[in-house]
């Protein structure tokens, strides 16, 4: 099976159709940005884009996206300079930064889907990303930020 993943196409050889994309990155790929959080789609830990939307990753079976381009957090910029990644960075958002991953990559699939968030959009786009920090004042002004940069 072939996966195109940050641009790039890998063959991945003796992976279950069915196993989730989340294991195919992290153990066959080697590419552990992308988090293992609850492993059913509640917290969001896992999120990457699949052509562009954000993705629980956890119960994504890699056999269902084998024509997509996926996209990880260490495919989102190569210099972590997206401007959701500078925008999480000057708005101090991680504490323990375990969802960080996660949020930055449903951030980034509502910047590109909804160019100016509102609150409301924000909350709806982000909802289902959990932060056990409670960061969330400091998510939603990062997103704010970096939608305003994404705009320039």
């Amino acid at each position: 099976m072939n996966l195109r993943i940050n641009g790039r196409t890998h063959t991945i050889d003796g992976v279950d159709p069915r196993t989730p994309l989340l294991w195919v990155l992290r153990d066959t790929l080697g590419l552990t940005g992308t988090k293992y959080g609850c492993g059913m789609s509640l917290c969001g830990a896992c999120t990457v884009h699949v052509d562009g939307r954000a993705v629980r990753s956890c119960v994504t079976e890699v056999g269902t996206i084998a024509d997509a381009q996926v996209t990880t957090i260490e495919g989102l910029h190569p210099a972590a300079d997206h401007p959701v990644q500078r925008a999480w960075r000057e708005h101090n958002v991680p504490q323990c930064g375990y969802c960080q991953v996660g949020q930055m990559m449903s951030a980034a699939a509502l910047i590109a889907q909804t160019p100016a968030p509102t609150d409301e959009d924000i909350d709806r786009g982000m909802a289902g990303n959990l932060c056990r920090c409670g960061t969330y004042t400091r998510i939603r002004a990062a997103i704010h930020t970096a939608a305003k940069e994404a705009a320039k």
